[in-house]
């Protein structure tokens, strides 16, 4: 194994645990359990298994109904809208070339999103939202149907929303409006600057930060942070991706929180117990659990 490859190391433990509010543990190395030791083993005693696609979801939803400290959210990528719909000639998602199956192929995969969103175990619905990084202007259509379901969904559960936003704010804020913001709504992987966090803020929506807030071109991101209402912040790994600063490139996981909490605290100006402490509370409140 190349060093690029090579896990990063277990940073200092946290003195107060904390919850990592989005990964992708189907995507990592290595078994659930040994994840959830590792991550407990620093202070990261929580963790939202997040789904992209159907096949992901079940998967979210199973693990959370196995593991008491994994919380599933289920959806499909605001990615995915698109590949259902139009299809994936080219193979470039995980799942391999496919054929579109249309409108109904879509509302097939709603349909199974809504039965595992009623799950006890399910606590979000997510991650959805707009994506016009990866998705050309033929696939904006199917991204904000599925959005806008994705939004009723949550609402009518009684679930949080977690939000994928890329290259995508004055939409996605659009569509929230226009549709009404369920109750608890989180912006996973925060993207926005500091005038957007000045707008989540005064909805009540949730800003929660990625190893990428660590990053040296991210000064707007760490803007953001610096204005985002305490109580409305939250970390993430998004694992196996973003991982922060000074391992960018090595595959991310649940126990680096630690490393982009205390680069947090910094940015905030204050202990990284008490940071832990107000993301501890904020995340089981965002979730409800």
């Amino acid at each position: 194994m190349s060093a690029k490859d090579a896990p990063p190391p277990l940073p200092e433990p946290l003195l107060v645990e904390v919850a990592d509010s989005h990964t992708h543990l189907d995507m990592q190395s290595g078994t659930v359990e040994e994840a959830l030791v590792k991550a407990a083993a620093v202070g990261v005693t929580t963790v939202v298994q997040v789904g992209c696609d159907v096949k992901g979801s079940r998967w979210a939803a199973e693990t959370a109904a196995a593991h008491s400290n994994v919380h599933a959210a289920v959806a499909l990528h605001p990615n995915e809208a698109p590949r259902i719909v139009l299809g994936d000639p080219d193979g470039w998602s995980r799942q391999g070339a496919r054929e579109g199956g249309g409108d109904a192929a879509l509302d097939d995969a709603l349909a199974e999103i809504d039965r595992l969103a009623a799950l006890p175990h399910v606590l979000g619905v997510g991650e959805t939202g707009l994506d016009f990084f990866r998705t050309g202007p033929e696939g904006i259509a199917a991204q904000e149907r599925s959005f806008r379901a994705h939004i009723e969904i949550a609402k009518r559960h009684g679930k949080a929303l977690v939000i994928h936003d890329r290259e995508a704010h004055a939409d996605v804020l659009r569509v929230l409006d226009e549709e009404g913001a369920p109750e608890r709504t989180v912006f996973h992987c925060y993207s926005g600057d500091a005038a957007m966090a000045e707008i989540c803020a005064a909805k009540g929506y949730y800003m929660s930060f990625a190893g990428n807030v660590t990053f040296k071109n991210a000064q707007p991101l760490r803007d953001a942070l610096a204005v985002a209402p305490l109580e409305l912040v939250l970390v993430e790994t998004n694992a196996p991706y973003l991982t922060p600063a000074p391992y960018r490139g090595r595959p991310n996981a649940p126990y680096l929180i630690p490393v982009t909490l205390r680069a947090m605290a910094a940015v905030r100006g204050i202990g990284e117990n008490d940071l832990a402490e107000a993301i501890a509370v904020n995340t089981a409140r965002a979730f409800d659990y």
